[in-house]
């Protein structure tokens, strides 16, 4: 279950990333560590995103989150890149790795299985599009936990 100030971290983190040429990729609030860690995904669309970035978007954010005090407590703010092995969130990254290996994890399972396997084909606003050695499959984005480019093929 997503962490109830996800969305108000996103609402405030978005714009601060546009600012810099970035952008938000994940926000995860791991409550169940002292001190509880945000964690923030970011891109850089225009080349490959590195510490630098990583630090501008740190300290800019965190100069917004204190300002907003939407996080009452004492936390540590981590911001880095997902790498290559991250999970596709946004249209533009469904865009990008069409054609690519992706795991699709369901919940509960769709069609008998929890993990579908295949080349990522599209979404649109109700579905993922897979195909699995040249046969169309059609998950229905309301039971999707996480589709992750598969870097075992």
């Amino acid at each position: 279950m997503t962490h109830p100030l996800i969305p108000q971290i996103i609402d405030l983190a978005s714009p601060v990333a546009e600012e810099l040429g970035l952008e938000v990729v994940a926000v995860v609030f791991h409550t169940n560590q002292r001190p509880p860690t945000l964690r923030i995904d970011i891109r850089n669309p225009q080349q490959d995103t590195g510490l630098n970035d990583c630090e501008r978007m740190s300290r800019a954010l965190e100069a917004s989150l204190d300002a907003a005090e939407i996080i009452p407590d004492t936390y540590v703010l981590e911001v880095s890149s997902p790498g290559v092995s991250r999970q596709l969130v946004t249209d533009r990254e469904f865009i990008s790795f069409k054609g690519f290996p992706v795991i699709i994890s369901t919940s509960p399972p769709y069609d008998g299985q929890q993990e579908w396997t295949g080349q990522l084909i599209r979404r649109d606003e109700n579905t993922v599009y897979l195909n699995q050695k040249g046969r169309t499959v059609e998950i229905p984005r309301t039971l999707i936990t996480r589709v992750q480019l598969d870097e075992r093929r």
